[in-house]
């Protein structure tokens, strides 16, 4: 195979984009920098937070130039940051725990009439085969050419599988409860045809071509095998955007990911993986995926004042912090009233219906993207979020809140859930193995 870039093995002391993350850890040891191109020193950076209740921060850098106005631009770390595919000693699938790249796909196929259990294994070998090829910066079989020159640039791909997998493949019996459909709710305008799918993949990398490559190259791994279902596309604050690492604004202007998990959290794990008790062992080091395309209202948003607009959500537009006063991270008084005796962060605000305490501690891993589709034809922007949230247990995490939110939401007028799904997404494979192949060959 050959490489998109030539990256010499590596760590520099001051590898971007730091996280906590077992998938993260492991993955830092794999940054490769390219001595022919990286020729400056790696400096300061800015950030890439998660949109709507995701955290995450990110390191860029400014590469020295050679001499002259108009002398080709280094291979940054923005470029060379490889995350592994698989390691020895994460369980989980790379892009859950890692911080969020600029741009993504989310895509779903269904399996081809006549396609089986057999099929479906054969599908998923070389789809990971392929992963794990991009993932490092290599070129896959029958390559396009779309991405030559640059890095892995972050890049990411994730499989899942959605209810109707198991039917089509005869193996209901390893169908996880959790992996139920999801009930109705009453803002819910859903579109079957952009919903659900037998199989799922996330896709996500810090440069737009390299994700396009990843996307192009597993469609037409699929040929034969699955057809395509829906395909959404989506977007983020690049890594160096702002002055300094920050919480990233949704396309609503609000900062929003304040109160997402931490992987630094005693109970990170034990919210956000299956354990080792569940009753499919299949799935044990693996997460539940709830997927919701969400149109925001901005036209109507937009003519709200920003003293009503932090009222729907509960926290300040400039900073975020809590109307309670303090800093982005300061917690959310939610018992201080004000001088009118009515409460300070107001009983429907968007944060203090969905935040943990309100839950009974639900929480879950929101890692979305906002997405921008042109206009309708009443002029109105096609955009919003591309929700995607990981939990262990979906009734108790999503369900939960979601049926919080949707009896009454001060936030709710302003969206339009038009597209959903869920999806069991298992461990990362094993050495010499596949994405799923425990469930398939067990």
């Amino acid at each position: 195979m050959s490489k998109r870039t030539d990256r010499p093995a590596g760590t520099p002391a001051d590898a971007p984009r730091p996280d906590t993350s077992p998938d993260a850890t492991e993955a830092a040891s794999t940054v490769e920098l390219s001595r022919r191109r990286l020729l400056g020193t790696v400096g300061a950076a800015g950030a890439a937070g998660l949109v709507v209740g995701g955290a995450g921060t990110a390191l860029g850098v400014a590469a020295a130039e050679e001499s002259g106005p108009h002398a080709p631009k280094a291979l940054t770390t923005l470029g060379s940051t490889e995350v592994a595919f698989r390691t020895a000693r994460a369980r989980h699938q790379a892009g859950i725990t890692t911080p969020l790249q600029a741009s993504g796909h989310l895509v779903a196929f269904d399996l081809a009439p006549g396609a089986d259990r057999k099929a479906a294994a054969a599908l998923l070998r070389r789809w990971s085969r392929t992963a794990e090829e991009l993932m490092a910066g290599r070129a896959p079989h029958d390559d396009t050419g779309v991405a030559l020159d640059a890095g892995p640039s972050s890049l990411t791909v994730t499989f899942g599988f959605g209810h109707s997998f198991f039917g089509r493949t005869g193996l209901t019996k390893q169908r996880p409860v959790q992996l139920d459909p999801l009930p109705d709710f009453s803002n819910d305008a859903l579109d079957p045809a952009r919903s659900n799918g037998d199989l799922w993949i996330q896709i996500g990398a810090d440069d737009a071509l390299v994700a396009f490559h990843a996307l192009r190259a597993l469609q037409k791994d699929a040929a034969g095998s699955a057809r395509l279902r829906w395909q959404m596309n989506g977007f983020n604050r690049s890594p160096g955007a702002t002055a300094h690492p920050m919480t990233a604004r949704n396309l609503m202007g609000q900062v929003d990911g304040t109160n997402n998990p931490k992987p630094s959290d005693k109970d990170f794990d034990e919210r956000i993986f299956v354990g080792r008790d569940a009753e499919q062992p299949w799935m044990r080091g693996g997460s539940y995926a709830v997927v919701r395309r969400i149109r925001m209202l901005l036209d109507d948003w937009e003519k709200r004042s920003r003293h009503e607009q932090e009222r729907v959500i509960g926290r300040r537009k400039d900073t975020g912090a809590p109307l309670t006063g303090g800093s982005e991270t300061t917690p959310m008084r939610l018992d201080a009233n004000g001088p009118d005796g009515l409460p300070v962060i107001p009983a429907n605000a968007h944060a203090r219906i969905a935040a943990p305490e309100s839950n009974q501690g639900a929480a879950m891993l929101r890692r979305p993207f906002s997405f921008h589709d042109g206009f309708r034809e009443d002029g109105a922007p096609d955009a919003g979020l591309l929700f995607v949230c990981w939990q262990a247990d979906p009734l108790r995490a999503f369900t939960q809140v979601q049926r919080k939110l949707d009896r009454g939401d001060a936030l709710s007028p302003f969206l339009r859930h038009e597209a959903s799904g869920l999806f069991a997404v298992p461990p990362a494979a094993e050495p010499g193995g596949y994405v799923g192949q425990p469930l398939l060959e067990g």
